[in-house]
């Protein structure tokens, strides 16, 4: 599989993937950087290195393409490589607006045999796939209330970096669509409806100037209730928090172990689940994209499940923004 990566940031992480798997072959990266450039060329040699990414998803030798520029590039980056017939793997948010999503599903109606994913990479982490396992198995019960909050310790990146250059950046499409998709991925169930507040108090004083938190509730078809946080601001390191609520049992994700108690006794020691946290490269999910490709194997991301998460995401944000609850509506192909 001839793979091609745009965007050498996290796209770095893609390119080694590819470079270490015995069935793809990195062909080219792209960046408009020429410093990004120089260290993609010095890191990766054999592959050719190129400034321009519509030369990249032109090409013909390229069968597959990561998509790893900046939020505001990926739509058009998308739509090329779909139109170019080439499989795409996309970083997180797929795109912007709910109108770009719904034509990049259109797009891919007519290509069945495309396969489409986005680095939604906590599926990954030992520690997240042990207590989706915990879950789905009744090892808690029937779960009830989920809590889920992405932390994101790095005001900087919004203050200083290209996100803070994108006019109404989403801190949840940019970060909370993390949690959001581990919400999903543990419970195997649908949102039905939203409600969401922010603000922008850590950063309301900078050029920034959006809100830098957002928090919503989650109404499951089965009346199951979910809070996901996006919060920039925070002090504290990058985290993952997840609580997970059963009726036979409490999961809490912590930094050294996630704890799970099965008693109400306080004298009760919780059981430890230390598998590593997060233990996972940002890379990782290519190989499951290439076993998609290759072997069509469903084990990442499909196209339901990131169409199914951007959707609640931008419920999400248009539920801020009206200040009312709000349906979530699948992104079906107009």
């Amino acid at each position: 599989m001839r793979a091609g990566v745009i965007g050498f940031g996290v796209g770095e992480q893609h390119a080694m993937a590819y470079a270490e798997d015995a069935r793809a072959r990195l062909v080219a990266i792209c960046d408009p950087d020429p410093d990004k450039r120089e260290a993609a060329h010095a890191r990766f040699p054999e592959a050719e290195i190129l400034a321009d990414p519509g030369e990249l998803l032109a090409r013909t030798d390229i069968d597959a393409v990561s998509i790893a520029s900046p939020d505001d590039a990926h739509y058009g980056q998308i739509v090329a490589a779909i139109d170019a017939g080439k499989h795409v793997f996309v970083e997180k948010p797929v795109c912007l607006d709910r109108d770009e999503l719904t034509e990049i599903r259109r797009r891919l109606e007519g290509r069945p045999d495309l396969v489409f994913s986005s680095n939604l990479i906590l599926r990954r982490s030992p520690r997240f796939q042990e207590i989706r396992r915990r879950v789905l198995s009744g090892d808690i019960g029937a779960p009830y209330y989920i809590e889920a909050d992405y932390n994101y310790g790095r005001i900087h990146k919004i203050l200083d970096g290209w996100r803070g250059r994108i006019p109404n950046y989403s801190v949840m499409l940019g970060g909370g669509v993390h949690v959001v998709d581990l919400v999903l991925w543990i419970t195997g169930k649908r949102v039905v409806e939203v409600v969401a507040l922010g603000n922008n108090i850590c950063t309301r004083d900078t050029a920034f100037g959006l809100d830098d938190l957002t928090v919503s509730l989650l109404r499951f078809e089965d009346g199951l209730v979910a809070k996901v946080a996006a919060n920039f601001g925070c002090v504290m390191p990058h985290f993952h928090r997840l609580m997970v609520y059963g009726t036979g049992g409490t999961v809490d994700n912590d930094f050294g172990a996630a704890r799970l108690w099965k008693s109400r006794d306080p004298d009760a020691a919780p059981e430890l689940i230390e598998a590593p946290y997060p233990g996972v490269r940002k890379g990782a999910m290519i190989r499951d994209f290439l076993a998609a490709i290759l072997d069509g194997t469903q084990g990442g991301v499909s196209r339901d499940d990131v169409f199914a998460t951007m959707a609640v995401c931008f419920a999400i944000d248009a539920a801020k923004a009206s200040g009312k609850s709000c349906r979530v509506a699948e992104i079906c192909p107009t």
